[in-house]
């Protein structure tokens, strides 16, 4: 007898956001309730090697087993098979995520399996069990995913950026809010520090300046923006941020759309301080 089931359950938030949320093991003993840990053994751009162990038991028992994860992200889709099969023949899984809405993902498990001879649970049994805690499991993956999308996101909750000079952080974004439309973040220049010069060719760029007081430069013509004040700076206009004063400089910018990738969002002319001879 082969088992098999197949669970869904819908998540209000865009497709690559919930597919990055649920695809990395490393962080699964946060998003599920079974797991204890996680040990990522061998990973590449597209597959990952893991072992996990699981809380233990009422008898104190603590079960764990390695298992192999491939996707494809042109249709959203994910592949596993338990490597290490402990009571099972074999089990091998299938994630799919279909977008329904721009922020509203349909996840869907399709589990094929077989029990070996004398495991603790038959197929059929395990059939039983693998549908209850799927539902359960599924319902707490939900609602942590769509309060990641509430959950306000600090200047130091996310790595700086100081390639192109400055303290920047990317803090609203693709990736730590899914956002589908643009992103925003902050920019930290002690006196004297500049952003080097680049443009963006999908993107406007909303800039407001909270303390101190910027030179932007726009196509080489500099102006001074002031704290409490806003600029927009349109697509494909080379601007640099320079702070000329003796205080720091607090700024918050924004971008919409988003390029259609992220590389391509950013074009640089400038070298990088770090290049500047």
């Amino acid at each position: 007898m082969i088992g098999h089931t197949d669970n869904a359950i819908e998540i209000d938030a865009p497709v690559p956001f919930v597919f990055a949320q649920t695809n990395d093991v490393r962080t699964w003993p946060d998003l599920f309730s079974e797991y204890a840990k996680a040990e990522v053994l061998e990973e590449d751009e597209d597959s990952v090697t893991f072992r996990l162990t699981m809380h233990p038991d009422e008898q104190g028992r603590e079960w764990s087993w390695v298992s192999t994860r491939a996707w494809d992200t042109s249709t959203w889709t994910v592949r596993s098979r338990r490597v290490e099969k402990g009571p099972f023949e074999f089990m091998n899984i299938t994630w799919t995520f279909e977008e329904l809405a721009a922020d509203r993902t349909r996840m869907r498990w399709v589990q094929d399996f077989e029990m070996k001879d004398g495991a603790p649970l038959d197929t059929a049994g395990m059939t039983d069990r693998i549908n209850a805690n799927t539902a359960v499991q599924m319902g707490l993956i939900k609602d942590k995913v769509e309060r990641r999308r509430r959950t306000a996101v600090g200047f130091h909750d996310v790595p700086a950026n100081r390639k192109r000079g400055g303290d920047v952080r990317t803090m609203v974004s693709p990736a730590t809010a899914g956002s589908t439309s643009g992103f925003c973040g902050a920019v930290r220049l002690a006196p004297g520090e500049k952003v080097t010069e680049h443009y963006h060719p999908y993107s406007e760029e909303y800039l407001f300046v909270a303390t101190g007081e910027l030179r932007v430069e726009l196509d080489g013509e500099p102006l001074a923006v002031g704290a409490e004040q806003a600029l927009l700076i349109p697509r494909n206009v080379r601007h640099r941020l320079v702070n000329e004063g003796d205080a720091e400089v607090l700024a918050v910018f924004q971008l919409s759309p988003l390029a259609p990738r992220p590389e391509l969002g950013h074009v640089d002319t400038e070298s990088y301080p770090e290049e500047v001879s």
